[in-house]
């Protein structure tokens, strides 16, 4: 999940001073929100939902890394020897047998925090398109709605190239293990799905930039 954070610091700087004085969200049924947004060091949020939905439930399944867990991760070719070391990767975040992650070009990557806090992101897909992202709070039931504004579809800000899939055992006596994936399965092509192996129950993510946080109510 590598990036080429020159490019996208330059999008977020002009991304950032438009918004800052006219940045507006309109919801689906014509509701126009302004907002005064912060400029953040990039971080990724790790989605889970069809590449047509604009809002949606569920948020609470989304995770979000502060930072780039691509440069912070541990090749799956090198797995043996990242086990008998303690599986504590040079980053400091330390592998967990039943939960782990892997992107598309077969790096294993630390967890990201879940769920995404609730709040209003300034998000992209460093393609076309950046809007802006609001995670409710949590209802009675736990369940967190999410919508993208101006029309705005999930495919729309999803960053094709980068890849992710989350990996626990398929039942309690499984063993799942990053050993059975084969190194030949990567590189992940754009808009790709990662690879299912016996023993996994495996969830592909797409993964949307933040490069703004709002510090504003909505006027």
């Amino acid at each position: 999940m590598t990036l080429r954070i020159s490019f996208l610091r330059a999008m977020a700087l002009c991304a950032a001073s438009l918004l800052l004085t006219a940045g507006a969200a309109q919801a689906a049924g014509g509701t126009v929100k302004h907002y005064t947004f912060k400029q953040v060091p990039t971080m990724f949020i790790a989605s889970f939902g069809e590449a047509h939905e604009r809002a949606g439930d569920g948020a609470e399944t989304w995770g979000i890394w502060a930072k780039d867990p691509g440069p912070r991760g541990v090749w799956l070719g090198k797995f043996g020897a990242f086990v008998k070391q303690g599986g504590v990767a040079s980053a400091r975040w330390k592998f967990d047998t039943t939960d782990w992650w892997v992107d598309e070009n077969g790096l294993l990557m630390e967890k990201p925090l879940f769920p995404v806090p609730p709040g209003v992101y300034l998000v992209t897909g460093e393609r076309e398109t950046t809007t802006i992202l609001t995670v409710h709070p949590p209802d009675a039931s736990g369940n967190r709605r999410w919508e993208l504004a101006n029309g705005a579809m999930l495919y729309d800000v999803t960053h094709l190239p980068c890849r992710s899939a989350r990996y626990t055992p398929a039942s309690t006596t499984d063993t799942c293990s990053p050993a059975n994936i084969p190194m030949s399965s990567f590189p992940i092509e754009p808009g790709g799905k990662l690879p299912k192996i016996p023993g996994c129950k495996t969830q592909d993510f797409s993964v949307l930039f933040v490069i703004g946080v709002a510090v504003q109510t909505p006027s």
